[in-house]
Protein backbone atom coordinates (compact mmCIF):
# COMPACT_ATOMS: atom_id res chain seq x y z
CA UNK A 1 0.00 0.00 0.00
CA UNK A 2 2.89 2.50 0.80
CA UNK A 3 4.21 2.08 -2.70
CA UNK A 4 0.89 2.59 -4.52
CA UNK A 5 0.39 5.92 -2.37
CA UNK A 6 4.19 6.55 -3.06
CA UNK A 7 4.04 6.29 -6.91
CA UNK A 8 1.46 7.89 -7.36
CA UNK A 9 2.17 10.76 -5.56
CA UNK A 10 5.49 11.25 -7.66
CA UNK A 11 3.60 10.61 -10.65
CA UNK A 12 1.16 13.20 -10.07
CA UNK A 13 4.31 15.38 -8.26
CA UNK A 14 5.92 15.13 -12.27
CA UNK A 15 3.16 15.73 -13.88
CA UNK A 16 2.20 19.08 -11.76
CA UNK A 17 6.16 19.60 -12.94
CA UNK A 18 5.23 19.96 -16.88
CA UNK A 19 2.12 21.30 -15.92
CA UNK A 20 4.05 24.22 -14.52
CA UNK A 21 6.68 24.04 -16.90
CA UNK A 22 3.75 24.37 -19.80
CA UNK A 23 2.30 27.49 -18.62
CA UNK A 24 5.94 29.05 -17.80
CA UNK A 25 6.87 27.95 -21.20
CA UNK A 26 3.96 30.12 -23.03
CA UNK A 27 4.76 33.45 -20.48
CA UNK A 28 8.45 32.85 -21.76
CA UNK A 29 7.45 32.90 -25.25
CA UNK A 30 5.58 35.79 -25.21
CA UNK A 31 8.96 37.68 -23.27
CA UNK A 32 10.33 36.79 -26.80
CA UNK A 33 12.40 33.72 -25.44
CA UNK A 34 14.26 31.36 -27.60
CA UNK A 35 14.78 27.59 -26.96
CA UNK A 36 18.16 26.13 -26.91
CA UNK A 37 18.94 22.42 -26.40
CA UNK A 38 15.66 20.50 -28.27
CA UNK A 39 18.17 17.93 -29.52
CA UNK A 40 18.25 16.32 -25.93
CA UNK A 41 15.38 17.20 -24.44
CA UNK A 42 13.59 13.76 -25.79
CA UNK A 43 15.95 12.00 -24.31
CA UNK A 44 15.58 13.87 -20.98
CA UNK A 45 11.52 12.43 -21.17
CA UNK A 46 12.59 9.11 -22.10
CA UNK A 47 15.18 8.78 -18.71
CA UNK A 48 12.58 10.08 -16.66
CA UNK A 49 9.76 7.97 -18.63
CA UNK A 50 11.67 5.16 -17.88
CA UNK A 51 12.91 6.02 -14.62
CA UNK A 52 9.48 5.82 -13.29
CA UNK A 53 8.90 2.25 -15.45
CA UNK A 54 11.88 1.16 -13.59
CA UNK A 55 10.59 1.86 -10.23
CA UNK A 56 7.61 0.02 -11.11
CA UNK A 57 9.18 -2.97 -12.26
CA UNK A 58 11.67 -3.52 -10.11
CA UNK A 59 9.76 -3.21 -6.75
CA UNK A 60 7.39 -6.26 -8.61
CA UNK A 61 10.48 -8.14 -9.55
CA UNK A 62 11.57 -7.99 -5.77
CA UNK A 63 8.28 -8.84 -4.57
CA UNK A 64 6.75 -5.49 -2.80
CA UNK A 65 10.31 -4.94 -0.78
CA UNK A 66 8.91 -3.22 2.51
CA UNK A 67 9.69 0.96 2.55
CA UNK A 68 12.53 2.41 4.42
CA UNK A 69 11.56 5.36 6.53
CA UNK A 70 15.04 6.81 6.15
CA UNK A 71 15.06 7.08 2.82
CA UNK A 72 11.64 8.85 3.09
CA UNK A 73 12.20 11.22 5.27
CA UNK A 74 15.54 11.98 2.84
CA UNK A 75 12.91 12.48 0.01
CA UNK A 76 11.10 15.09 1.65
CA UNK A 77 14.06 16.87 2.29
CA UNK A 78 15.63 17.17 -1.38
CA UNK A 79 11.15 17.63 -2.29
CA UNK A 80 12.01 20.69 -0.10
CA UNK A 81 14.94 22.04 -1.64
CA UNK A 82 13.49 20.95 -5.11
CA UNK A 83 10.40 23.79 -3.87
CA UNK A 84 12.70 25.86 -2.80
CA UNK A 85 14.89 25.99 -6.04
CA UNK A 86 12.01 26.39 -8.41
CA UNK A 87 10.17 28.81 -6.94
CA UNK A 88 13.02 31.11 -6.85
CA UNK A 89 13.16 30.23 -10.62
CA UNK A 90 9.61 31.47 -10.51
CA UNK A 91 8.56 32.18 -14.44
CA UNK A 92 11.71 31.26 -15.80
CA UNK A 93 11.67 27.89 -14.49
CA UNK A 94 11.37 25.28 -17.24
CA UNK A 95 12.02 21.56 -18.06
CA UNK A 96 13.17 23.09 -21.49
CA UNK A 97 16.44 25.81 -21.92
CA UNK A 98 14.86 29.01 -22.38
CA UNK A 99 16.27 32.49 -22.89
CA UNK A 100 14.93 35.49 -23.37
CA UNK A 101 17.42 37.83 -25.00
CA UNK A 102 18.80 40.39 -22.48
CA UNK A 103 18.02 38.30 -19.33
CA UNK A 104 20.40 36.79 -17.04
CA UNK A 105 19.85 33.94 -15.06
CA UNK A 106 18.57 34.46 -11.21
CA UNK A 107 20.90 34.89 -8.47
CA UNK A 108 18.39 34.30 -5.56
CA UNK A 109 17.42 31.43 -3.29
CA UNK A 110 19.80 28.42 -4.19
CA UNK A 111 21.22 30.30 -7.16
CA UNK A 112 22.80 32.60 -4.84
CA UNK A 113 25.24 30.10 -3.38
CA UNK A 114 25.09 27.23 -6.15
CA UNK A 115 25.32 27.48 -10.71
CA UNK A 116 22.87 24.88 -11.11
CA UNK A 117 20.90 23.65 -7.47
CA UNK A 118 17.82 22.05 -9.31
CA UNK A 119 20.48 19.81 -11.44
CA UNK A 120 21.69 19.10 -8.06
CA UNK A 121 18.42 18.49 -6.44
CA UNK A 122 17.83 15.81 -9.27
CA UNK A 123 20.78 13.87 -9.22
CA UNK A 124 19.99 12.93 -5.33
CA UNK A 125 16.39 11.97 -6.38
CA UNK A 126 17.34 10.16 -8.76
CA UNK A 127 19.84 8.23 -6.71
CA UNK A 128 17.44 8.45 -3.32
CA UNK A 129 13.77 7.72 -4.79
CA UNK A 130 14.30 4.13 -5.67
CA UNK A 131 16.23 3.39 -2.56
CA UNK A 132 12.98 4.20 -0.68
CA UNK A 133 11.88 0.93 -1.32
CA UNK A 134 15.58 -0.81 -1.63
CA UNK A 135 15.37 -0.56 -5.53
CA UNK A 136 19.33 -0.72 -5.82
CA UNK A 137 19.43 -1.32 -9.93
CA UNK A 138 17.41 1.34 -10.55
CA UNK A 139 18.72 3.80 -8.51
CA UNK A 140 22.61 2.83 -9.64
CA UNK A 141 21.41 2.65 -13.55
CA UNK A 142 19.27 6.02 -13.18
CA UNK A 143 22.11 7.83 -11.24
CA UNK A 144 24.73 6.49 -14.31
CA UNK A 145 22.36 7.39 -16.74
CA UNK A 146 21.05 10.65 -15.42
CA UNK A 147 25.23 11.56 -15.13
CA UNK A 148 25.43 11.11 -18.83
CA UNK A 149 22.13 13.20 -19.61
CA UNK A 150 23.13 15.88 -17.06
CA UNK A 151 26.42 16.61 -18.69
CA UNK A 152 24.79 17.05 -22.11
CA UNK A 153 22.38 19.50 -20.54
CA UNK A 154 24.53 21.48 -18.24
CA UNK A 155 27.07 21.57 -21.30
CA UNK A 156 23.78 23.23 -23.41
CA UNK A 157 22.93 25.28 -20.43
CA UNK A 158 25.81 27.06 -19.61
CA UNK A 159 26.94 27.75 -23.31
CA UNK A 160 23.05 29.48 -23.29
CA UNK A 161 24.30 31.75 -20.57
CA UNK A 162 27.63 32.87 -21.25
CA UNK A 163 27.91 36.52 -21.52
Amino acid sequence: MYFIIFILFFILQRLSELYIARKNEKWLLEQGAVQYGQSHYPFIVALHTLFIVSIIVEYILRGGPAINWLFLVIFIIILSFKFWALSSLGKYWNTKIYRIPGVYPVKKGPYKFLKHPNYMEVVCEIAIIPLVFHLYYTAIIFTILNAIMLTVRITAENKVWEV
